[in-house]
Order: structure tokens, then sequence, then C-alpha cells
């Protein structure tokens, strides 16, 4: 039981950069409290002491506001940050190194008999508020984003997002177009970097109108040759470097308020 609570508390250290030193996180995080209870609890629970189990748990409860069921399955290096609101379903199973944040539930969707809650397998994350449901199967290095419902099985590797949960593969996520990376470029618009795990839906929107933009120079472009072609002379008028206008502005502000 040592090694085990030695694995849990050094495992904090490598998700938590808040984390300063062993005594604070034996003392003072709620998410180690509620594991080494639940430990316990489900030793006694595997054992044929029901209730016992379940008192153990209720105090649990009590103490550090995350409710997990002594009937649950956890694995090795399980981590639960800040904690709050947590709840953990009988049947539930959870893999190695997985994390969830605070407000997370892994319920039911029934109240029948057998498995009934979700199965996690090793490396999942799960984010703050998140809605786990069902006897479904988050599968290995799977992401579930922050206030997501999700209802069915996530493949190995992907990312859930939304009401209900969308599946996004992260390898479709981090192939951009490079058509729409030199368009957003030349329009001084970077959201890529915020939008590749978890796009949201004025990236989307804004990808959209990007594709269409470099669309429609496309056209002005053939229109353009064209012209030129049939011997009508036209100014090749070149178009504003939105950056050099933004940092123009930019200075100029800063100058009138100095």
């Amino acid at each position: 039981m040592f090694s085990s609570l030695k694995e849990d508390i050094k495992c904090v250290f490598d998700r938590d950069p808040a984390a300063r030193n062993w005594f604070e996180v034996l003392t003072t995080y709620p998410g180690i409290h509620a594991l080494q209870a639940h430990r316990v609890s489900h030793w006694f629970w595997k054992r044929n002491f029901k209730w016992l189990a379940r008192l153990l748990s209720t105090i649990s409860r009590f103490v550090t506001g995350i409710e997990i069921h002594p009937g649950a399955t956890i694995g090795r290096r399980f981590f639960i940050d800040h904690g709050m609101g947590v709840v953990i379903g009988e049947t539930a199973e959870i893999g190695d190194d997985c994390t969830l944040y605070h407000g997370v539930t892994l319920g039911g969707t029934s109240w029948d008999t057998g498995k009934r809650h979700p199965t996690l397998g090793n490396g999942v994350v799960v984010g703050a508020g998140a809605k786990v449901l069902g006897p479904i199967t988050i599968h290995n290095d799977a992401r579930i984003g922050s206030n997501a419902v999700v209802v069915k099985d996530v493949p190995i590797g992907a990312s859930v997002v939304g009401v209900p949960g969308r599946v996004v593969i992260r390898q479709q996520i981090a192939t951009l177009s490079e058509k729409r990376q030199a368009i957003a470029s030349k329009m001084g618009f970077d959201a890529y970097g915020t939008a590749q795990d978890m796009p949201d839906p004025v990236a989307n929107a804004v990808n959209k109108m990007l594709d269409h933009i470099h669309a429609m120079d496309e056209k002005q472009e053939q229109i353009f040759k064209a012209l030129i072609n049939m011997g009508v002379s036209m100014e090749d008028i070149k178009l504003p470097e939105l950056d050099s206008c933004e940092l123009s502005s930019g200075e100029s502000e800063s100058a009138n308020t100095k």
C-alpha cells in the first residue's frame, strides 16, 4: 500500500506544477485523500464488507468533495486535480495514468444492474465539468474536453468536445491546409495554435471564411490573367500588409499616450 501511495504522490508532481513538496501533497491534496480512502473501501468491498465500504466512501466524500463508489476499479498513478464535484460510479473502470479534473462525472444512464458506467483506458484525460455516461469505452490516450457530454465510445488518441460530444482525431486537426495557412498569414489571423486540440465554433467559422476568401482570390487571379491575355491593360495593385498596418496604428496610439 505504501508503494502505491508513493507512486500516487509522485504522479502529482508530473501533472501539477503547483505541487511543491511531498508533505504538502500528502496533507493538502483532496485527490490523494480520496484515492487512498477508495483503495481501503474497495478492499472491504471486494471482501463483501459492503456497508463498511460505503461508510468509508461517504466519509471520504464529506471530507474531500469527491465521490468514488467503493465498487469502482481504479488503476495506478490516477490523479484527480482539484477534485470538487467528481463522481465515479460503481461499475466504472479506470486504467493507469488517467487524470480527472473537477466536476467530472463517470455516470450511468440506466437503473439496470450490471455494467452501466464508463471504462477509461490508460492515459485518458477528462477535462473539468465533463460528463462521461453509460457503459462506454474511452480508449487509451483519449482527451475529453471541458464540459463535454460523452455517450459513445471514443477511439484511441482522439479528442472529444461539445454537447453531445463530437470525436475529433487529433492527427486530422493538426493537418491544416497550406492554402488556409497562407491566406491566414496574409490577413494576420493566427488562431490555429489555440484551436489545434479543441476546435471551437468561432475558429471553425473563421477557417471557412479563410477558405472562401482564398477561393475568391483564385477566381480574381484567373480573371486578371484572362483580361491581360485579351490585351487589356491593368495596373497590378498590391494588397496592403495587415501586420504592418496594425503595427503602425499601434505605434501611433502608443505615441499619443506618451
